[in-house]
């Protein structure tokens, strides 16, 4: 799977991104290196990468910051991108996810766990795209064009948040647990905290719902979440 997929590392600690190096070759990946936020910008502008493995703590503009303005261009907005963290404590976690990322590892990794989150992820935006088109309501998913909008207007939506919607929009109305939901979108072969599916249904809900709109994501106390509005 890993022929030809080019990983962009951003880490400016020389030692961890040689290792790096070493490992994600030895997978059979390519590899580009970047030591900063604005070299990092202009590495995935000329390589384009297919996963960006992007450290927080960065000189001259921090990954947060790159996160940002890799998920503002529209050619980039799709792009998977795993932030590194110093610390796994829940806010870095939930910051960096609501920063636009859509996984993250702390700091110490084991390198064998890094990969299989790469794996998954690159399988999860690689996999080819299911046919036809679903409609639920005001809202159209068009598979083929990877295009979603709802009462006409185009919604702008992270990888993970439109694997999130077109597994909803195939099951409208069911109640899915966080562990259902991991399960389905992110894979069972890998190992995902709950509150990721928290804050990506989030992120899917402030894409999905504009002011005045129903919110379409029903939240239900101890069961999970449904696409389903409030009666």
């Amino acid at each position: 799977m890993a022929d030809n997929q080019t990983i962009l590392v951003v880490e400016d600690e020389a030692a961890l991104l040689t290792l790096l190096r070493y490992n994600l070759e030895k997978a059979g990946f390519r590899v580009e290196e970047a030591a900063d936020g604005p070299e990092a910008l202009m590495r995935v502008a000329e390589t384009k990468p297919d996963l960006v493995l992007l450290d927080w703590m960065l000189p001259a503009l921090s990954g947060l910051e790159v996160c940002r303005q890799l998920r503002r261009r529209p050619e980039t907005r799709d792009l998977p991108i795993i932030m590194v963290t110093a610390r796994a404590e829940d806010a870095d976690s939930v910051r960096a996810l609501d920063t636009g990322a859509d996984d993250h590892i702390a700091k110490p990794f084991a390198v064998e766990a890094l990969l299989a989150r790469i794996r998954a992820l690159l399988r999860r935006t690689g996999a080819p795209a299911a046919k036809g088109a679903l409609t639920w309501r005001d809202i159209a998913m068009d598979r083929e064009a990877h295009r979603v909008t709802r009462a006409g207007r185009t919604l702008q939506l992270g990888p993970t948040e439109y694997r999130l919607l077109e597994f909803f929009l195939t099951h409208p109305g069911r109640v899915f647990s966080r562990e259902q939901l991991l399960d389905a979108v992110w894979g069972r072969d890998i190992h995902v905290e709950l509150r990721t599916v928290d804050v990506h249904i989030r992120r899917l809900r402030k894409a999905v719902n504009a002011d005045g709109e129903a919110d379409v994501i029903r939240t239900v106390r101890s069961a999970g979440y449904a696409l389903d509005v409030e009666t």
